[in-house]
């Protein structure tokens, strides 16, 4: 086969270089509510790391006179802004830059008119987020209300961002479109006007009224019901009428009915052999067996053959697995 063309592998080159590494991804970029966010939680965390500092001169008492107090200087907020974004940072640096006169302004105006800085800055003054509980372009109220939204047994989709549809994705025991219907496995153990609390019920009902194996409404698969309460079937049995192995209705794999009861198949004696490689030696296990070759033997695809010698135990005859090892 000749050699391919040089131009058809400058292409291929060209074309690896373009490709990105196996099993890398593409970092997805924060939304710009997160990103105000974080600048916020970022410049919170500034003012509590310089809330007991001060002008740190020789001379406080006259630089907070002269100078006004330290706690809502201009200095204070260079000390602050100036620790909120990494160097490597490019988003956060971006966002800093494009606001920083608004977070001046919040600082030394608005500050004590609006003190909740996430709400003036990133929902009233960019629009990027919504208050909690709202939701969208229009900061509508979730399902269920901004207070509780989705009764407080789900989460919001997009709450307190500009994205989503405001639905809810219940916490596991709830659903309904307001999360407050019980799921199955689950009863209502409290339900008013403003809440619904949902319980697991017994690991035996598939749908319950109460906490107990006596409350079942109808019995989980594996299980019967029997005296008022639900049982579980023997290990032995696929659906039971009762408890034990003479209960089921049929038989697990495995296993098979003699005189009434599912009783273990003893894959190794019958007829057809179970173990097919030549010299290969069979041991019965509860519902299943194991393939094994003999001492002195070593395995290959389609057979056991003897080892050479030296290679293992001389003389010794076949011994089966122990139990630990079945």
């Amino acid at each position: 086969m000749p050699p391919p063309p040089r131009a058809t592998l400058g292409f291929l080159l060209l074309l690896l270089l373009l490709l990105p590494p196996c099993g890398t991804q593409a970092v997805k970029k924060p939304t710009l509510c997160k990103q105000c966010r974080e600048l916020v939680d970022k410049f919170k965390k500034g003012m509590v790391d310089t809330a007991k500092k001060n002008f740190g001169g020789g001379n406080t008492a006259w630089e907070e006179k002269t100078l006004s107090k330290y706690e809502f200087s201009e200095i204070r907020l260079m000390e602050i802004v100036e620790s909120l974004c990494d160097s490597s940072d490019f988003e956060c640096n971006r966002l800093l830059e494009e606001q920083e006169e608004h977070l001046e302004a919040w600082w030394l105006q608005l500050k004590n008119e609006h003190p909740d800085l996430f709400e003036w800055f990133c929902v009233k003054t960019l629009k990027v987020c919504c208050s909690p509980g709202t939701y969208g372009p229009d900061c509508l109220a979730c399902q269920g209300g901004s207070e509780r939204p989705c009764s407080g047994n789900g989460h919001c989709s997009g709450d307190g961002s500009r994205e989503g549809d405001g639905s809810c994705r219940c916490h596991v025991g709830y659903q309904g479109a307001l999360c407050t219907d019980c799921m199955d496995g689950y009863f209502s153990s409290l339900r008013n006007q403003t809440h619904s609390v949902c319980t697991a019920c017994d690991e035996s009902c598939k749908t319950c009224s109460g906490p107990t194996s006596r409350d079942c409404n109808e019995c989980e698969v594996g299980w019967v019901l029997e005296e008022d309460a639900c049982v579980e079937c023997d290990s032995t049995c696929a659906g039971c009428t009762g408890d034990g192995p003479g209960s089921c209705k049929e038989c697990v794999p495995g296993y098979a009915k003699d005189s009434g009861q599912c009783a273990d198949i003893d894959e190794c004696s019958l007829a057809e052999r179970a173990c097919a490689r030549e010299n290969e030696n069979c041991y019965n296990t509860p519902g299943s067996y194991v393939c094994v070759c003999p001492e002195g033997f070593e395995e290959t695809d389609d057979a056991c053959v003897p080892m050479a010698q030296g290679e293992g135990a001389e003389g010794n005859p076949a011994q089966p697995p122990s139990r630990e090892e079945l």
